[in-house]
């Protein structure tokens, strides 16, 4: 395992912890799992089912048909949707996690929406993203050309042989920009916890 990897195998084992002592989930407990993975890239892809003891308790969703992601865990409910509209009635689930998702769903407007289905279908929310203002890029693992506008950023992707994480692949967010779309999003009752690595802010856990 590469350092990068046990650096994010160390940091999801402790956003799990933080989502065992901010959430309390327990064997009734309706979880909504936002943006699984059909394929499995790495140890920690799926880190909810991996870790929950009430897979039977999970709906996950995402925007890849679920077959291999049922095969590994066949107690989940997987579905397929359009990436924007949550096909569940208001207050459905008791949770909803979403792990490293929001900077994906698309730029601004596409964020915010995404927080809004959030807040509508679930009464508490577990959400994380990675701090813009971190100087590694994570996903990537680029170091500070994240920083420049994000039409240079990709341009330099696509020259890097990185093109696949250009484009709407990505949308980083730093604290400012994350407080202002959760105010447009209509949420005001959150807490926000810094994910620190050497001191600085590796990414935001969103609760409320």
């Amino acid at each position: 395992m590469s350092l990068a990897e046990k650096i994010s195998k160390f940091n999801r084992q402790r956003k799990w912890q933080k989502f065992l002592e901010q959430c309390a989930p327990g064997a009734d407990t309706q979880i909504l799992d936002i943006g699984f993975s059909d394929e499995e890239y790495s140890a920690v892809d799926n880190f909810l089912e991996k870790n929950y003891s009430y897979p039977q308790n999970i709906t996950a969703i995402g925007i890849d048909q679920p077959n291999k992601f049922l095969a590994r865990y066949p107690k989940v409910k997987a579905i397929k949707y359009d990436g924007t509209h949550f096909p569940f009635s208001d207050q459905s689930f008791s949770i909803a996690w979403s792990n490293a998702v929001l900077e994906h769903v698309g730029k601004r407007e596409a964020q915010i929406n995404f927080l809004k289905e959030i807040k509508r279908v679930a009464k508490k929310a577990f959400i994380t993203t990675p701090n813009r203002n971190f100087p590694l890029e994570v996903h990537t693992r680029i170091p500070f050309l994240h920083w420049l506008p994000k039409d240079s950023f990709d341009w330099i992707l696509k020259r890097v042989g990185k093109g696949w994480a250009a484009g709407s692949y990505m949308n980083l967010l730093n604290l400012k920009g994350l407080k202002e779309i959760l105010a447009l999003a209509g949420i005001k009752d959150y807490k926000i916890i810094k994910n620190k690595l050497f001191g600085l802010t590796l990414d935001f856990i969103i609760v409320w």
